[in-house]
């Protein structure tokens, strides 16, 4: 686990969405700042015949070159457990679907991890692996 206390500017209160967005920024400079690679962002998939779809918000390639699924929460206050505490079962199985689906593109699948970036109230808590697929 790695933590940090950074306020994103402008990181006022305010919609939903500008919570989220402010806190996806300000985890991507925290973890491009470690070393690692963009891949990509905002990763959409439709649902399918047989499953909801999923997203998600920051792929990135460690510098051993596994991938990294990343899911970013951020929240005005750690009440209610936190921004960690809020993926749920079913929003780890929407990222997993979504993730299986993004690496279709290779042949040989490199090896990958899910990590949370919690941000609760400024502080980042990057929580690397933070579950799995089984």
């Amino acid at each position: 686990m790695v933590t940090g206390s950074v306020k994103a500017k402008g990181a006022t209160k305010g919609t939903t969405k500008s919570v989220g967005d402010a806190g996806e920024a300000l985890a991507l400079a925290h973890l491009l700042g470690a070393g690692l690679a963009l891949v990509q962002r905002n990763y959409r998939v439709a649902a399918g015949p047989h499953a909801r779809g999923g997203e998600i918000d920051l792929i990135l390639r460690e510098r051993d070159g596994t991938l990294v699924f990343a899911e970013v929460r951020a929240r005005h206050s750690s009440a209610f457990g936190g921004a960690a505490a809020s993926i749920s079962a079913t929003k780890q199985r929407s990222l997993v679907f979504a993730a299986q689906h993004f690496l279709r593109r290779y042949p040989a699948p490199p090896p990958c991890r899910f990590d949370v970036v919690a941000i609760d109230d400024g502080r980042i808590e990057w929580l690397k692996g933070a579950f799995d697929t089984s």
